[in-house]
C-alpha cells in the first residue's frame, strides 16, 4: 500500500513540474504562466529553457514514482527545486498573483514530497 501512495504522491510532484513545459511554446504562454512581461530575446531564451528543464525534472519524478531505487534521488532533486523556490519567494518582495499560484502549487508539491519521504522511511528504505 505504501508503494502506491508514494507513486501517487510523486506523480503529483511530477505533474506540478511538467505543467510549466508549455512555456517552451513561446513568450505569450510564458507571460500567461508567470504574469510577467518577457522583454528581449535573452530573457525569452532563459525562460523557455527553464520550461524544458522543469519538464525534464517532471519526467524524472514520474519515472522515479514507478522505480523505487530512484526515489531517494528524486526526493533530493524535488526538495532542492521546491525549497529553493520557497527561499526566493520569501526573500524577494513584491511578487505577483501568478507567482503566488506557483508558490501554492509548490506547497502542494512539498506536502506530497514530505509524506512520500516519511512513508519511504517507515518502510525502512532510508
Amino acid at each position: 500500500m505504501g508503494e502506491r501512495i508514494i507513486t501517487g504522491l510523486l506523480l503529483v510532484v511530477a505533474i506540478i513540474h511538467i505543467l510549466p513545459v508549455s512555456g517552451f511554446t513561446g513568450v505569450a504562454r510564458l507571460e500567461s504562466l508567470y504574469g510577467v512581461a518577457i522583454s528581449g530575446s535573452d530573457l525569452e531564451i532563459l525562460m523557455r529553457h527553464r520550461a524544458v528543464l522543469f519538464g525534464i525534472l517532471g519526467v524524472f519524478f514520474a519515472y522515479a514514482a514507478f522505480t523505487p531505487s530512484m526515489q531517494p534521488l528524486a526526493f533530493i532533486a524535488a526538495f532542492a527545486t521546491i525549497f529553493s523556490f520557497f527561499y526566493l519567494a520569501a526573500t524577494v518582495e513584491g511578487y505577483n498573483a501568478a507567482i503566488h499560484k506557483v508558490v501554492l502549487a509548490d506547497v502542494v508539491a512539498a506536502i506530497c514530497l514530505l509524506v512520500s519521504v516519511v512513508i519511504y522511511m517507515m518502510k525502512g528504505r532510508i
